[in-house]
C-alpha cells in the first residue's frame, strides 16, 4: 500500500480551473470507519453548485468534491461488522469523490448486490444521486400515481432522464421538455417530447395537456420553475430540486421559494426537494430506495446512459463538460 492517494481538489470558488489535482497522505479508516478504493464517481451540477456558487453541505474549501461513489472496501476499520475488504459498495458521500480512495463511516455504504457483478462502476454509479433524487421525488415527494400525467423539465439531463424512465415504469403518462435534438431519444424512452429551450414549456405542456399535468418536476429553478407551476393543474403538485437556472443568485433562489409559498393561493401544491437534506435528516429512505434500483438494474428495467466517461483525474474537464451542456445522460469518472 502506498503511503499517498491522488485527488482533485477544489481551491478557491470559480470556473474549472480552480480544480487542481494533487497527491494526499493515504487516510486510514478509524474506528467504525471504511476505506474505500474508487471505481466511479459522478459529475452533476451540484459540483458546479459547490464550485461557483453557495452550497449549505459543502465543507470549508479547500476540500475534495465528488458527490457519489462507487468501489470496493480495501481498508476496515475497528469495530466494523458486515463489510470485508473486496466488498463493493456504494455512497451518497456529497463531497470526497473526485479521489482513489474515500474514507466515510461504515453505515454510510450501502452494498451493491451479486446480481449487478457484471455490471460496470460507471452504470452503478448514476442510480445513487440522479436515479434517487427521481425515485424520491416521484414517491416519496410527489406520490405520483399510475394513469397520471407529469411535466419533467430538463428532461435529458442524468435525473431528467431518471425520471423519465421512472415514472414510465410507474405507469404516468410523461410530458419531457428539452432541446429539440434530444427529442428523438425521449420518445424513444416513452416520453412525448416539447420544447424546453427556445419556447415557454408551460405552453407545450398545456397544448398537449389543456387541463394542466397532475406533476411537474424541475431542476432547473429561474423562470422555468414558473412555467412549471403555470403547467400544473389545481390540486397537482410541483417538485423543485435543482438551481441550474437560477445562476447561482441568491436573489432568484428566493424568489423561488417566494413562488412555492404562494402556490397554495393558486390551489396547487409545490414543493423543494433536496437528497441531503433528507438523507442528513434520516439516512433511512436511501438506505430502502436504493436496494429497489438496484433490483430494478439487476432485472433490466432501468437503462442509465452514461453520456460520457473521462479518467479520475480528469475531474476539470468533466466540470468544462457539464458546464458547456449539450450532453444527454450522466458524466462519470472512472478508476483507470
Amino acid at each position: 500500500m502506498t503511503d499517498t492517494y491522488r485527488a482533485t481538489m477544489l481551491q478557491k470558488k470559480g470556473g474549472p480551473e480552480v480544480l487542481e489535482n494533487v497527491e494526499l497522505p493515504m487516510p486510514h479508516p478509524g474506528p467504525g470507519e471504511l476505506r474505500v478504493r474508487v471505481g466511479a464517481t459522478g459529475v452533476g451540477s451540484t459540483d458546479v453548485t459547490m464550485r461557483r456558487g453557495y452550497y449549505p453541505y459543502a465543507p470549508a474549501i479547500p476540500f475534495v468534491p465528488g458527490y457519489e461513489s462507487v468501489g470496493r472496501v480495501d481498508a476496515v476499520g475497528e469495530g466494523v461488522t458486515g463489510f470485508s475488504v473486496g466488498d463493493r459498495v456504494a455512497a451518497l458521500l456529497v463531497h470526497g469523490g473526485y479521489a482513489t480512495h474515500v474514507v466515510r463511516a461504515a453505515d454510510e455504504w450501502v452494498k451493491v448486490p451479486a446480481s449487478l457483478d457484471d455490471t460496470d462502476d460507471a452504470t452503478v454509479v448514476a442510480l445513487i444521486l440522479n436515479y434517487i433524487t427521481a425515485y424520491q421525488a416521484i414517491h416519496r415527494v410527489a406520490r405520483a400515481q399510475p394513469g397520471q400525467t407529469a411535466l419533467v423539465n430538463a428532461a435529458a439531463g442524468g435525473v431528467g432522464q431518471a425520471l423519465v424512465e421512472l415514472l414510465r415504469i410507474h405507469g404516468v403518462r410523461v410530458i419531457a421538455a428539452a432541446s429539440a435534438r434530444s427529442h428523438e431519444l425521449l420518445r424513444a424512452m416513452g416520453a412525448e417530447p416539447i420544447e424546453g429551450r427556445s419556447a415557454p414549456i408551460d405552453v407545450g405542456a398545456l397544448a398537449l395537456a389543456k387541463d394542466g399535468v397532475d406533476c411537474a418536476f424541475d431542476g432547473v429553478g429561474g423562470a422555468q420553475l414558473r412555467e412549471s407551476l403555470r403547467a400544473t393543474r389545481r390540486g397537482g403538485i410541483v417538485v423543485w430540486y435543482g438551481f441550474m437556472g437560477t445562476q447561482n443568485s441568491l436573489v432568484a433562489v428566493g424568489r423561488n421559494y417566494m413562488d412555492l409559498a404562494l402556490a397554495p393561493l393558486r390551489r396547487k401544491r409545490a414543493e423543494f426537494y433536496g437528497i441531503t437534506a433528507l438523507y442528513r435528516k434520516d439516512p433511512k429512505p436511501l438506505r430502502e430506495d436504493l436496494p429497489k434500483l438496484f433490483a430494478l438494474l439487476a432485472d433490466k428495467k432501468l437503462s442509465p446512459r452514461i453520456a460520457l466517461r473521462l479518467p479520475l483525474d480528469q475531474a476539470r474537464e468533466a466540470n468544462v463538460r457539464i458546464e458547456r451542456g449539450g450532453l444527454d445522460g450522466k458524466i462519470v469518472l472512472v478508476a483507470s
